[in-house]
């Protein structure tokens, strides 16, 4: 798993059981040995011998893998001491061919270690580009992060967030390109690249989102994908105007956001439903903006369809609106850390999709309920 957007990567390192995993060629080497001393000539376990070599090509380097074989060679010279008509020089003769081989499988294991090592720090440095780290707290509102990855050795995906702090307030974009692979990600990170010129320019949400629908209508009609002839996305934006009273929500076709106040939790399903991005041409272009007060104290919570569709072994979905009604207010790390917590204990450890969520809390005054709705 991959655990929110503050990562820091390194080489793999080896303890726990994975060490005594990597004495198994040394194990087999001595329990070989001890068979072939207390067992009959007969029954010659000796011939065996060049299975720990070739075993150690898969996990040692390559000298020590090479005197383990010459280990092996130079036992079955002393067992040939104790037991005649072993076949020595067969045996021999097969440590050496299978100690040779094992040294250039262990020699092309490690170039190709080498090789993914380098693609991950390359992966790592594509997200730290793309899903940066957050700050803190933005004009007197904490904000934490979580990215979670289906796949355990997966880096970069199609979901992506952001929040910056701009002249019109703090402004947030969570969102999900539908597709996979590198082509979801190269889409992810024209809308995040847009996302952050146009939150400082544009004077309200409808004008980021149009610019938003015009990077993803270019960037796949120059960069189609191959599953399917268009990208489109699900996209939130959200602002909070300086004086932090009240939230700006405009839902392009995303799960709707949950706001925690005094306890009470509610689901901000949009007044009215707004388009996916680049699919404006097809269901119109009609942007609606709701908005919703923000007093001290709430949380909010954004996140992608992975967080709500995360079944559990009877194809249950996660209960989010329930989930998020019996946590207690607590700093927005501690939220995020929780639900990835509770999310992997309800799929068993598995997810089957991405995962990303912001988490915020407002800090400084003002009040309750909803404000209203503009179009």
């Amino acid at each position: 798993m991959i655990t929110s957007a503050r990562l820091r990567r390194r080489r793999p390192a080896y303890s726990g059981r994975w060490d005594a995993a990597r004495l198994a060629p040394l194990i087999v080497t001595v329990f070989i040995a001890v068979l072939a001393f207390s067992t009959p000539r007969e029954i010659a376990f000796s011939r065996l011998l060049p299975a720990a070599p070739a075993l150690a090509a898969a996990m040692w380097p390559v000298l020590p893998t090479v005197a383990l074989g010459a280990f092996c060679l130079v036992l079955m010279i002393v067992l040939s001491f104790f037991h005649t008509d072993l076949g020595t020089p067969y045996t021999s003769a097969a440590i050496v061919a299978v100690t040779l081989a094992a040294a250039y499988g262990s020699h092309v294991r490690l170039q190709r270690e080498e090789t993914l090592f380098q693609v991950r720090l390359v992966a790592d440095a594509a997200q730290k580009v793309l899903l940066r780290p957050l700050p803190q707290r933005i004009e007197g509102v904490e904000i934490e992060s979580l990215y979670l990855a289906a796949q355990e050795q997966a880096r970069i995906g199609g979901d992506f967030y952001e929040a910056i702090g701009t002249p019109h307030g703090v402004r947030l974009l969570i969102g999900d390109v539908r597709g996979k692979g590198l082509s979801a990600v190269g889409a992810a990170s024209a809308v995040i690249s847009c996302f952050r010129e146009a939150a400082y320019d544009e004077p309200d949400l409808q004008g980021i989102v149009h610019r938003l629908e015009t990077t993803v209508t270019r960037h796949s009609a120059a960069f189609p994908a191959h599953d399917r002839p268009e990208h489109f996305a699900t996209a939130l934006l959200a602002e909070i105007p300086h004086d932090g009273s009240r939230l700006r929500l405009l839902n392009c076709g995303h799960p709707p956001p949950l706001i925690a106040h005094y306890g009470k939790v509610r689901v901000l399903e949009p007044t009215a439903p707004s388009p996916p991005l680049n699919l404006a041409a097809l269901i119109g272009d009609r942007y609606r903006v709701d908005i919703v007060s923000f007093a001290p104290g709430d949380q909010l919570l954004l996140y992608t369809d992975g967080v709500s569709e995360t079944r559990d072994h009877n194809g249950r979905f996660f209960p989010l609106p329930d989930w998020m009604r019996r946590q207690s207010p607590e700093h927005p790390r501690d939220l995020l850390d929780r639900l990835h917590r509770d999310l992997l204990r309800h799929s068993g450890g598995r997810l089957d999709d991405d995962i990303a969520a912001l988490a915020l809390r407002r800090s400084t005054a003002q009040g309750p309920g909803i404000v209203g709705a503009a179009g």
